[in-house]
């Protein structure tokens, strides 16, 4: 299923608004031999000040008014993807666009890296349903702030780790 000593990096955006831009927080955690290694969350500014999600989130514009944007956020997280053999989120494709969007707005070549969904693997390896991050979670006793992007973005990296696991 997952090679169980690759380096590989979990992912989790949250959102401020509709666009796939509007990135106003990002969890990074990078796994290697099977270890969480790196956990970090940064907040973001998105480009548009309105935040829709702040029901979801809990973050508002007076969190990020003054944070960086994301041109300047993912040059300081590209080393973590180094050496990596893919990145992983629950609910890839979420994640894929929202960086995609983000580092094309940002005049950012998007990392070259395959993404592994989360989701897809809970699915296949266990049979789980619903397999929405809380619910996975809680199945494999794994700890959870939900839409907090650090911890939805290392519950992704454990996640994959259990699977490796057997």
């Amino acid at each position: 299923m997952l090679p169980p000593h690759s380096a590989f990096v979990a992912i989790d955006f949250e959102t401020a608004d509709h666009g796939p831009d509007s990135a106003c927080a990002v969890g990074v955690v990078r796994v290697e031999g099977g270890q969480v290694v790196h956990r970090e969350g940064v907040l973001i500014r998105p480009p548009r000040p309105r935040i829709l999600f702040t029901h979801v989130h809990g973050i508002t514009w007076p969190m990020v008014a003054t944070a960086s944007v994301f041109a300047e956020v993912w040059p300081r997280l590209l080393p973590l993807l180094e050496g990596a053999a893919f990145l992983a989120a629950h609910n890839a494709p979420f994640d894929r666009r929202v960086l995609n969007a983000c580092c094309a707005a940002a005049g950012l070549a998007p990392p070259p890296l395959p993404f592994v969904c989360s989701v897809q693997v809970s699915r296949k390896r266990w049979g789980l349903k619903p397999n929405n991050l809380p619910a996975v979670c809680r199945r494999l006793g794994i700890g959870l702030i939900h839409h907090n992007a650090a911890s939805d973005a290392e519950a992704c990296a454990r996640i994959l780790i259990a699977a490796a696991a057997g």
